[in-house]
């Protein structure tokens, strides 16, 4: 690719991280699965590789493509998307402050509640949805603003840009994960963000088969550098396998997407008409609070959707345990539909209602996945 060409998302999506094996002329790129790699006899590193904890030829391309899908100048790929998020916050000092939204993926909340606290790492829970809220939330030690849009699981979306602009106003990096809109529908690098975070498990692997997480960066900078470090000195890397497995994924994003988002905007709109369903968050929805936010700072609005059954948990569950074609696993993005009663994976702190059911929309007919649910809620009171 030409390095000083504008190309547009669905050409990077296929190219941006890939290249042409320079030793076979391969079209796609082998799996450098070796551990270490040979010194000249003076002791240099001529092909730049020590180490597979430090750089791997795979995890290289990965990185390079998810920075040229953000938009961003550079990346660091994990193991897991909690990986990345450990990674991020070890950035902080003891002291400390972060402000998060209350609808907050409930991994991340432990990680701020159970993990950093034990480093004197403090964190207000407001509702980001309110600016004034966010603005009344920071503090003199205020040092991220940790954006989730659209939440898990209420599909509640946050104006990036604005929550960009009161972190750095009170000295304060913004950081967004990105994971449930993926980059081919929004960029919150472009909106004002210094970080963006992804579940490469998620939408961007694909299939189901692959565990991983990456952080991107705006700017080459210091903050940044403390990521590369603990990456390096932490060593959850993902395998160079994983990174293979991603990046064979990339280039379908974008038309994956697509499909994403018509099934799910069509499964929005018949639970939304459905009698024994009281409420559906999905952004999407011209009745949905955030709608008007989510066209704005959006492409698209997602294959994620939730509801809640006018009956409460008993309804949910029964639902639930009679669908035929969704799966009741945890998860999404991935080419199968998953449904799952949120609450129950969330644990007792859990704040979410009881009669939500999570669903990731797959890329089946969108017919038979409304003729699953259909017959399903037939079976509830």
């Amino acid at each position: 690719m030409n390095p000083s060409a504008k190309y547009r998302f669905e050409t990077l999506a296929v190219h941006a991280g890939h290249s042409v094996d320079a030793a076979t002329g391969a079209v796609v790129a082998p799996i450098h699965l070796s551990t270490t790699f040979e010194r000249e006899a003076d002791g240099s590193y001529p092909h730049g590789y020590l180490y597979s904890r430090n750089h791997n030829p795979n995890r290289n391309g990965l990185e390079a493509a998810l920075a040229a899908l953000e938009g961003g100048t550079s990346s660091a790929a994990f193991g897991s998307g909690l990986a990345a998020v450990t990674a991020v916050f070890q950035g902080l000092q003891p002291g400390d402050h972060v402000v998060a939204p209350l609808d907050i993926y409930h991994g991340t909340a432990n990680v701020l509640k159970h993990l950093f606290a034990k480093w004197q790492v403090s964190a207000s829970f407001v509702q980001m949805t309110d600016v004034d809220a966010v603005r009344r939330a920071m503090q003199p030690n205020t040092r991220m603003v940790w954006i989730e849009t659209p939440s898990n699981p209420l599909l509640q979306c946050v104006d990036i840009a604005a929550m960009a602009e009161i972190a750095h106003q009170g000295g304060a990096r913004a950081v967004a994960d990105n994971t449930f809109a993926s980059p081919a529908l929004q960029n919150p690098l472009a909106l004002g963000c210094d970080l963006v975070l992804h579940s490469t498990t998620k939408y961007l692997g694909g299939r189901s088969d692959v565990l991983g997480g990456a952080v991107v960066t705006r700017s080459d900078d210091e903050a940044f550098a403390a990521i590369r470090t603990a990456q390096l000195f932490g060593g959850a890397v993902p395998s160079p396998f994983d990174c293979w497995l991603v990046m064979r994924s990339l280039p379908t994003l974008p038309y994956r997407m697509q499909a994403h988002c018509a099934n799910a905007r069509k499964v929005a709109n018949f639970l939304h008409a459905h009698p024994k369903v009281s409420a559906v968050h999905y952004p999407g929805l011209e009745e949905n609070p955030f709608h008007a936010l989510a066209k704005r700072q959006m492409r698209d609005f997602g294959g994620m959707l939730s509801f809640e059954t006018r009956a409460g948990k008993e309804a949910a569950m029964t639902l639930a345990a009679h669908v035929q074609v969704f799966t009741r696993a945890t998860s999404l993005g991935g080419v199968e539909s998953l449904i799952e009663h949120r609450a129950s994976i969330e644990g007792p702190e859990s704040k979410t209602p009881q009669g939500l059911l999570r669903v990731s929309v797959g890329l089946e007919h969108a017919d038979d996945l409304i003729d699953d649910l259909a017959q399903a809620l037939d079976r509830c009171a």
